[in-house]
């Protein structure tokens, strides 16, 4: 079974080599997600493609959503840590925002599996997907806050981010390469701070 962006979470690609099940599971899930869609995926493609019990699954699992959730969480933590290092060595803010965002946009075009699943077909995990657009969002504002103007209210963050979000999705499904996006979604940061009147 070809690994996710789920197998290069540092507590669940070690796992994949061994015979650890919950990291077999998370992967199978996806994968089967992938291969069927979300409302066509079941418990039983899961346990078929990691070779585990429908037992094991639900010792481990409540149902297909519960595993799912948690992909969701580990894959977008993978892509957050993938945003970080790219901006370590960040100059300025500008360079700060660009290598971040295209870092995201990397990790998503060199990851088609993930990018399909987690920005088309897991669109229902409301609580998970906002979580994850506000981690961002405060990546945002902690690159934006470097340029020494007016720190941008929380509100225009996450519409930046849901922005970005909700830009890639349409890319994604309409075929596109997301790395397109990087000089429209960078312009669209700078802009938040490169007003000249203070945010009220």
């Amino acid at each position: 079974m070809d690994g996710s962006l789920i197998a290069q979470h540092r507590d669940v690609g070690p796992l994949l080599a061994g015979s650890a099940q919950r990291a077999k599971i998370l992967e199978a899930m996806v994968q089967a997600v992938a291969e069927k869609g979300y409302a066509a995926a079941t418990v039983a493609d899961a346990v078929r493609l990691a070779r585990v019990s429908r037992g094991t699954f639900y010792a481990l699992f409540a149902s297909k959503e519960a595993c799912l959730a948690a992909a969701y969480r580990l894959g977008t933590e993978v892509l957050e840590e993938h945003v970080r290092a790219a901006v370590a060595e960040a100059a300025d803010w500008r360079e700060e925002l660009r290598l971040g965002i295209r870092a995201y946009l990397r990790t998503l075009a060199e990851e088609p599996r993930f990018a399909r699943v987690f920005l088309l077909d897991l669109e229902g995990l409301g609580e998970e997907r906002e979580a994850a657009v506000a981690r961002f969002a405060r990546r945002y504002g902690a690159s934006l806050a470097r340029s020494g103007r007016p720190r941008p209210p929380d509100a225009a963050l996450l519409v930046l981010s849901a922005g970005v979000h909700h830009s890639v999705r349409a890319a994604v499904r309409a075929g596109d390469d997301p790395l397109a996006l990087e000089d429209t979604l960078v312009g669209c940061a700078v802009r938040l701070v490169a007003k000249e009147e203070t945010w009220t």
